[in-house]
């Protein structure tokens, strides 16, 4: 075995951990200066007329982006509605049942698949499944759509979370004479459940954002949300507001991008505190 020289490994330690350090650091300074920038430009636009008012013509003050928040709220939940039970499912099936069989490794790879394909395929797709057939936009297929990008990452995390409890349990609770679902159900799931949990709202972020898919199936709306109609919502209207040459209409978009970023980032805080608290268990 050839002989490396101490100091060479150390300088290359200590190389490789300025790297590193540095990569981390530039990252932080980036996600800082981005929520800087939206928290000083979209504070301002935020208040009771932007929470309980609709949107109204440019130049005209007052105006708010009340039923883009409810429309938001009601695909969003509509999709987690969808997309989250079919995502735990296929997690259980993935970890208890299919972990070597042929079709497990088909579901398993399908889903791998689906991770990866951008949001915009996905609404294209939709678009194409459920808008042009009854020949109008709703927000019955925005909410499908997001819940096809949530399927998967439910999907996989369900089964990473599945799959690191202990098969002793499993063992223990059949050896009592427990039904296999209610193993599944009682016991499995109540030792994976934080992390279950972390994955739904994992899921809920990866599409809280989601612009794209949107554009093809609820598009927009001035009026309430009737979700079997153009259905508002908060990244269309960021994305329409913000391409606009109206100052009004442009702060009410960094007003809609800080109210994004806030809840994302809510979201993100609250599984990192699931996280450290199924380590502490």
């Amino acid at each position: 075995m050839k002989h490396r020289p101490v100091r060479g490994r150390k300088a290359l330690d200590a190389t490789v951990k300025g790297l590193s350090v540095t990569a981390a650091l530039t990252g932080i300074f980036f996600l800082g200066w981005i929520l800087a920038v939206v928290i000083a430009r979209g504070a301002s636009a935020l208040g009771w007329n932007f929470f309980t008012r609709l949107p109204v013509p440019p130049g005209i003050a007052g105006g708010g982006l009340a039923n883009a928040i409810l429309g938001t709220l009601m695909i969003t939940g509509l999709a987690t509605a969808i997309g989250v039970p079919i995502g735990l499912l296929s997690g259980i099936y993935l970890a208890e049942f299919g972990r070597t069989t042929r079709l497990g490794s088909t579901v398993r790879f399908v889903v791998n698949v689906l991770v990866g394909i951008p949001s915009i395929i996905v609404g294209l797709f939709v678009y194409t499944v459920l808008v042009l057939p009854v020949g109008h936009f709703s927000g019955y297929a925005g909410a499908v759509a997001l819940a096809v990008i949530m399927l998967p990452v439910v999907a996989r995390t369900s089964e990473d979370m599945l799959t690191l409890v202990p098969n002793a349990l499993r063992e223990s609770a059949l050896a009592l004479g427990a039904p296999r679902f209610k193993v599944t159900l009682g016991v499995v799931f109540r030792g994976a459940r934080a992390g279950l949990l972390t994955g739904v709202l994992l899921a809920v972020a990866r599409v809280s954002g989601e612009t794209a898919p949107l554009l093809f199936t609820s598009l927009n709306s001035p009026y309430w949300p009737d979700l079997s109609k153009a259905t508002p919502n908060l990244t269309v209207s960021v994305f329409n507001y913000a391409m606009s040459p109206y100052p009004d209409w442009q702060k009410a978009a960094w007003g809609a991008s800080l109210l994004i970023a806030l809840g994302v980032l809510g979201l993100t805080l609250v599984t990192r505190l699931l996280v450290r608290e199924r380590k502490r268990t």
